[in-house]
């Protein structure tokens, strides 16, 4: 498990202004219709409890505040005592993604909270398949070949400097992975977002995100590579805008 994007994921906000210590109980519940189901029960539910409260992408970047050990019960508590306010990030988790469960999320609280499911603020989605293959297999920046790596251009339809741009790169899992993104022509350069390093980080095995917000509109590069060069292999590029966006590939 190294993406647990697509995992249902909900923001827990404690209101907590005394300070004094509140007990927390997240209780999660899979709905059982079957007797068969219960009598043999081969679903292992648990939850992962993040600080933050933003969306989750790596299971153990940031490492978990509570790890939640998957069990086979229809029922899964995890109990915490919190001070002060804090935001937390709940992720369901399931051992295998075999079959679809449906289930309740209960939180239970000494001091007033709020519980949302996470809503993403992208409304535009386009998937793009590539490769890196001889001379295109340049490696991180590390290495005079990283010019020759893949290039994908964004055009994100904005005058705004408040877009939000999320890039995954998905990539044989033997490989150590990451995604550069560089402004071409943008419209706001002093946008809060185009200050930061437009890089995923780390590279990673198999799968790496960049997620840039509050950006300006306008024209991006995003270059694909292995961390090591003449690592050949097959990707996917997945990009998802909160504003219309058009891709295309340069090289």
């Amino acid at each position: 498990m190294y993406n647990i994007s697509d995992n249902p994921q909900y923001t827990l906000k404690l209101k907590n202004p005394s300070n004094s210590p509140a007990a927390v109980w997240i209780l999660l519940t899979r709905h059982i219709t079957d007797k068969d189901d219960f009598a043999n029960n081969k679903e292992f539910i648990t939850v992962f409890v993040y600080q933050g409260g933003s969306r989750v992408y790596y299971p153990y970047n940031p490492a978990p505040y509570k790890d939640g050990i998957k069990i086979n019960s229809p029922h899964y508590l995890c109990k915490m005592v919190e001070s002060g306010n804090q935001s937390f990030t709940l992720v369901v988790s399931q051992y295998e993604k075999v079959n679809t469960i449906h289930y309740t999320l209960r939180v239970y609280s000494q001091c007033e909270f709020s519980l949302n499911k996470i809503v993403d603020p992208y409304k535009h989605e386009k998937e793009k398949t590539g490769e890196w293959k001889g001379v295109t297999a340049g490696g991180c920046a590390n290495y005079p070949t990283n010019k020759n790596n893949p290039i994908y251009q964004v055009t994100l339809d904005s005058t705004s400097a408040s877009n939000h741009l999320l890039v995954e790169l998905r990539a044989p899992r033997e490989y150590s992975v990451g995604i550069e993104a560089k402004p071409v022509n943008i419209h706001n350069p002093s946008a809060q977002g185009n200050q930061q390093d437009l890089t995923s980080g780390s590279y990673r095995n198999g799968y790496c995100i960049l997620s840039m917000e509050n950006i300006s509109g306008g024209v991006y590069n995003i270059i694909p590579s292995t961390f090591l060069p003449a690592k050949e292999g097959h990707f996917i590029l997945k990009f998802s805008s909160s504003c219309p966006m058009t891709v295309s590939k340069l090289r």
